[in-house]
Formats: structure tokens, C-alpha cells, sequence
């Protein structure tokens, strides 16, 4: 049975559907980036306050600006926005159709669809997920980057945008313009600071061609920081047949674990739909929240990623299920990673690990290896390389660490330990493949790659350590150096 409104009194009746009039809703953000996370969370919570009866005019209108969103768009757009989220346990799944998108906006490459959007007085709130690497980040700063190309493009041709930032400052102007108050706009991506960063992109591009409308954007703009968090999948085969076996034609479906959070800053000068009634944190540390999830589940879900990668090992259950790598994550997170975590309100850093275990070992979700290990040279820097940082700087052990940056290494040298070939699985595939060859024979290469280490490889406790590591996983294999970094002996 097609998806669609029409059909959904006709779904099966284990199938949750939206209990409120979706006719009702009016559109109150515009979301940019509308893949499985986003259909997996902030689509769920808002899905759910709709269904408690409230702020019905908080309804989502997805965007995108890159052509894969167009293709989603179409998809969404035949079965009138709606999404099925089957929430995965091994004591319990659920199905659900997630209501609370209303329409998608013609994606277009200079994105005047996108601008006219934004620019409805009724949009009060802006948010993106556009991954962690499309922020524009210098690695060796921690700060916007003004010199990629595609910012450089954006400045020079601000009234036709093509990246999400353009078109966020083109949608300010025209608001000022019009004496409309501005919107706010809201990160939902895993990004360190994500409300600060997001600010920086939009005012660091505008300032290239408008310094006044920049100050404008900083003086009147809200950008809350936040802590998303809910593990979701790549949607394959399996999970299309899944809702297939139920009687329904989803071409989008999504699958999810039953956890999730999410952590505001309570920043929305403009308003917001009330999140606090469907379980949303709002708090002034969300930075303590987002460390201990960006080191702990997103450092941790790396650490058993490269050496299952390595060892041809397709599903993240099954990489928790091999008792070394189990082992090595939890070493690694319990004596590397939690000591240089801040204190959490109300959270036991140590009972959280354990979630994060017990979350990545569950098999109904079908989490892949291959996922996690993809956009490393992205994901590093921001899971892994800081808290390498902060681990030497305090005088702590880093071995762990840097035996978990020596395995991406190897692994980007694009064959598995048994000689399996590795599908290209980050943007800079080719040039991680080149880079870790010539390490093979000289690991300083490796850590040479400053968008990723910054000048952490000039530091000659790390770089000494790495070229060990990397020349004992070569020599031996991951499974030998692994033990020997449980034993003590690496």
C-alpha cells in the first residue's frame, strides 16, 4: 500500500499514524538537510508534540541545496511528505509515520526557492543537518574557513547562492529589508559548538562581500548550541524490505534505535515550538552534554569501527560481539577518553559508557561498519584528534587513541587485513589512499595531514608513538597490536 494521506486509515493497525489533522498544520521552520537523522528525531519530537494537540503551527518544510536533496524531495513528495521510523529492539520494535513535514521545497542550484522560503514571515526557525563536514572548519584553527571554494563562489555571487549559508544570509537580508524579525537558526548536526560554528560560517562568508549585514546577523540572529543523538542507518535492501513485509511502499523508510535525546540552548528570540513536553532538554550546559556525547558515542563508534573494518566485519553488533574489539573499546573509552570529560548535570559518565555499549551492540538496528567508518577525514578531527589533544596535554596515556588513528590509517590504504578491497568511503578517498601508502614506509606522512591533525603531528610524543603504532600494525596485524595494548605491552 502506497504511503500516502490517503491510505493511512487503511495501514495495518500495529502501524502508529498521526492522530492530528495534518490539513491543521502551518509551517513555523524550514529544515535544511532531510535525510534519515533528521526523519529519525527532530521530525519524531515535533511528530509528537503535534500529537499531544500543541503548536500546530511549528510544522517542518524540508530543503535541501545539493542534487542528491532533490531526488529525496521527489520521494517525499509522492507520498505527501509522510515517513515511516521503525524504532528497533531486541525486546520490542515499533513502526511509526512521522506527520509533521508539510512540504519540501524545489531544490534548485541557486536556491531562490530556498531564499523565498526563509523569507515568510511565518519561518521562525532555520535548522540543518548538512553533516559534520559542511561546515567549512579550518582543523588547524578550529574556525571558519573563508578561503574553500564554494564560500569564495558564495561571496562573489551572494544573490545566487549555492551553498545552505548564502542562502541563510540572503534570506536575513531580505527579512531586514522588509522589516520582518529575523529567524533562528538551529544546528541539529554533531558538531563541537554547533550554534558558534553555524554562526561563524553565516557571518564569516557574509562579512567577505557585506560587513555591515554581517554585524547586523551577529547582533540579531540566534544561534542555540545543541546535542543531537539517536543512532540511525543507512536505509538499504533490508530496510525497505521491512516495511515492505508489512504492507506498506515506503521509498524512504527509516529505521532507528528506540534512544534518542536531544540537548537546546533555550536561545529562540522569535519563538519555539514547546520541545520540553516530548523529553528536549533545555539547559545552559549544553556543551557538557554535547563533549560527552561527541567523545564518548561518536569517538567510541570509531574505535570499534576501523579494526571491524579491517577485519571484513559488515554489522557494529557483530564488531561487539568480537570480545577483543569490545575490550579495546571499552579500555580506551574508560582510561583514555572519560577522564578528560567534563562533569555532566545529573549524568554518571560511567553509566553512560555502558549505554553507549549496550546501544551499539544491538543487533535488531543492523548498524554497519562501513557506515561508521565513513568521512573520516571529517569525523577525526572533531571525534578523535581533540580528545588526543587534551589526553597529551593533561600527561595521560593517548596509546589507545593513537592506535585508533594508526588503524584509519590503515584501513584507508583501501584493503582489508585479509586482502579485501575497501570501497571508497570518504570524500578524500583518493587522497587518504595516496597519503597512507607513502605512510606505510614513513608515518609522519600521516600525521602531516594538517585539515585533519592540525600541528598535533608536531608534537613528538604523539609522532613518535604513532610511527611505532603504525609500523607494529603493518608488521603484526590489528588483532596483535590490539592485544598488546590490552595487556600493557604496546
Amino acid at each position: 500500500m502506497k504511503l500516502s494521506n490517503a491510505t493511512l486509515r487503511d495501514l495495518p493497525s500495529h502501524i502508529v499514524t498521526p492522530t492530528y489533522d495534518r490539513s491543521a498544520l502551518k509551517a513555523g521552520i524550514v529544515h535544511i538537510g532531510c535525510g534519515n537523522f533528521h526523519r529519525a528525531h527532530m521530525a519524531v519530537y515535533l511528530d509528537d508534540l503535534f500529537g499531544m494537540g500543541l503548536d500546530h503551527d511549528w510544522a517542518i518544510i524540508g530543503a535541501g541545496v545539493r542534487a542528491p536533496d532533490g531526488k529525496m524531495r521527489d520521494v517525499l513528495a509522492a507520498q505527501d511528505y509522510l515517513s515511516t521510523v521503525s524504532e528497533l529492539n531486541p525486546d520490542r520494535s515499533e513502526t511509526r509515520v512521522i506527520g509533521s513535514m508539510i512540504d519540501f521545497i524545489p531544490v534548485e542550484q541557486t536556491n531562490g526557492p530556498l531564499i523565498a522560503a526563509m523569507t515568510d514571515p511565518a519561518i521562525r526557525i532555520v535548522s540543518l543537518t548538512v553533516t559534520e563536514g559542511g561546515y567549512f572548519i579550518d582543523p588547524k584553527t578550529n574556525t571558519f574557513s573563508p578561503s574553500h571554494p564554494a564560500i569564495q563562489a558564495d561571496a562573489a555571487h551572494p544573490d545566487a547562492p549555492e551553498t545552505a549559508f548564502g542562502a541563510i544570509i540572503a534570506a536575513l537580508k531580505a527579512r531586514r529589508a522588509a522589516g520582518t524579525p529575523a529567524f533562528t537558526v538551529m544546528c541539529c548536526d554533531n558538531v563541537p559548538h554547533n550554534g558558534h560554528v553555524t554562526r561563524d560560517a553565516v557571518t564569516g562568508l557574509c562579512r567577505l562581500f557585506d560587513a555591515e549585514l554581517a554585524d547586523w546577523i551577529a547582533a540579531n540572529v540566534a544561534f542555540p548550541n545543541s546535542m543531537v543523538d539517536r543512532i540511525t542507518p543507512a536505509t538499504g535492501p533490508r530496510e525497505r524490505q521491512m516495511v515492505a513485509d508489512m504492507g506498506i511502499d515506503d521509498a524512504a523508510p527509516v529505521t532507528s534505535e528506540s534512544f534518542r535525546q536531544w540537548v537546546l540552548e533555550d536561545n529562540f528570540p522569535n519563538g519555539r515550538p514547546a520541545l520540553e513536553k516530548v523529553g528536549v532538554t533545555f539547559t545552559d550546559a549544553v556543551d557538557a552534554y554535547e563533549t560527552m556525547k561527541i567523545r564518548i558515542l561518536n569517538g567510541g563508534h570509531a574505535i570499534l569501527a576501523y579494526p571491524g573494518g579491517l577485519r571484513d566485519i559488515h554489522f557494529v553488533h557483530e564488531a561487539m560481539q568480537d570480545p577483543q574489539i569490545r575490550a579495546f573499546l571499552d579500555k580506551v573509552e574508560t582510561t583514555e577518553i572519560l577522564p578528560i570529560v567534563p562533569p555532566v548535570p545529573q549524568t554518571d559518565l560511567l553509566e553512560y559508557k555502558e549505554l553507549i555499549l549496550e546501544r551499539c551492540s544491538n543487533p535488531e538496528v543492523a548498524d554497519t561498519v562501513r557506515r561508521l567508518c565513513l568521512d573520516g577525514s571529517n569525523r577525526q578531527p572533531k571525534f578523535i584528534v581533540p580528545s588526543i589533544r587534551d589526553v597529551v596535554a593533561k600527561g595521560n596515556d593517548a596509546t589507545g587513541l593513537i592506535l585508533l588513528s594508526a588503524l584509519w590509517c590503515r584501513y584507508c590504504f583501501g584493503t582489508s587485513e585479509k586482502g579485501v578491497v575497501i570501497e571508497p568511503n570518504d570524500p578524500n578517498w583518493d587522497v587518504l589512499t595516496a597519503v597512507s601508502a607513502k605512510a606505510k614506509t614513513d608515518p609522519s606522512a600521516w600525521l602531516a595531514m594538517h585539515e585533519v591533525y592540525g600541528d598535533l603531528g608536531e608534537n613528538a610524543v604523539v609522532s613518535a608513538r604513532f610511527d611505532q603504532i603504525l609500523r607494529a600494525v603493518w608488521a603484526d596485524g590489528s588483532e596483535a597490536v590490539i592485544a598488546r595494548y590490552l595487556d600493557g605491552t604496546l
